[in-house]
């Protein structure tokens, strides 16, 4: 009987062991797989969240001025058809 206990105790460790190691092999593989996605997008020039966000508002503040402008240019045509 105590053999038997032995033999299962020494199955039950061997296996807690490879789970471990296959845990840690699948860590080690996402840690490198998503450093290599990181390389990869890294040279494919894309742009931060932050810089797309710039860009945006500088945009929008661009056309408030070119439709400010635009009204003034409307009215000055105005006044000179008037005049």
């Amino acid at each position: 009987m105590q053999s038997e206990n032995r033999i299962f105790d020494d199955f039950v460790r061997l296996v807690n062991g490879a789970a471990g190691t296959l845990a840690g092999v699948g860590r080690e593989a996402q840690g490198s797989a998503r450093e290599r996605a990181r390389e990869w997008i890294g040279g494919l020039d894309f742009v931060s969240r932050d810089e797309f966000e710039a860009v945006k508002a500088m945009a929008a503040a661009a056309r408030d001025e070119a439709d400010a402008l635009r009204a003034r240019l409307e009215a000055l045509e105005a006044r000179l058809g008037a005049s």
